[in-house]
């Protein structure tokens, strides 16, 4: 009897600790999928920044504008407005021949913050299409970048959009770049506004004409003389000879006649 229980206890044992590891599978939750995340976004590009000094150096010929601008620093004023994207810039750009066709002293006798307020009068700090001129025309006169009183009058004749200060009217002679938040537009004269210029600046003295060609071809005076020189020296010479002859020939005739007479 104690035997048959005993060997019942070791059975009941045996089969609990056999049960055990399946049963603690059965009962332990499943593994959770692995989770796929989504990739993340790829970075936004950097904004383009246009180089202004670059632009000017190869569309040009605009080496004396640029020049001022590098001297005065008003580039980096100029680059940080193009910078500002939601904002913008727009500049007036006078050609090599602009500045030429001035005298030199027009702008070597402004002081150092005249010539940084003359260049910065060459900008609005807003970009603006040729598109825009039109409506911009109706809000004359407009501020430029050296701040108030410097402004200028936009005027639209039949497309052609005219740029007007105190001294001179240019009209816009090419678009150099018109790429928001950037416009530069090409003049064919200087803006010259009041505040800088009492009355309008000299102009550069004209070139000297160059010689003409057909100049070293006329006769020299002294050629002439000598010439009417040799000629009367000569024309005497051809009397004297003629004299000459005609005396031989009379002195032959009266000879003839003696040898008649003596004949006879």
């Amino acid at each position: 009897m104690m035997g048959s229980k005993a060997a019942i206890f070791a059975t009941a044992v045996l089969v609990v600790l056999f049960a055990a590891p399946a049963l603690a599978q059965k009962s332990s939750p499943p593994a959770p999928a692995p989770v796929s995340l989504p990739p993340s976004p790829a970075p936004a590009p950097a904004p383009h920044y246009v180089d202004l000094a670059e632009l000017l150096s190869v569309a040009g010929p605009f080496h004396t504008f640029l020049n001022y601008l590098e001297k005065t620093n008003v580039i980096e004023t100029f680059q940080s407005q193009a910078n500002n994207t939601k904002v913008g810039i727009t500049i007036f750009v006078p050609k090599d021949s602009a500045f030429a066709a001035l005298k030199s002293s027009t702008f070597s006798n402004l002081t150092s913050d005249q010539l940084k307020t003359l260049l910065l009068y060459h900008a609005f700090p807003k970009f603006y299409s040729l598109s825009e001129f039109k409506n911009l025309s109706s809000l004359n006169p407009v501020n430029t970048f050296a701040g108030s009183p410097y402004t200028l009058d936009l005027t639209d004749d039949m497309g052609t959009i005219y740029v007007q200060s105190m001294w001179s009217k240019p009209k816009i002679a090419s678009s150099v770049y018109a790429t928001n938040p950037v416009a530069i537009y090409a003049l064919n004269k200087v803006l010259l506004p009041m505040q800088l210029f009492s009355k309008d600046p000299p102009l550069a003295p004209a070139p000297a004409p160059a010689p003409e060609s057909g100049a070293s071809d006329a006769p020299s005076p002294s050629a002439g003389k000598t010439g009417g020189l040799t000629g009367g020296k000569g024309d005497s010479t051809s009397a004297a000879h003629n004299i000459g002859t005609v005396g031989v020939a009379n002195s032959l005739l009266v000879a003839a006649a003696g040898c008649l007479m003596l004949l006879w």
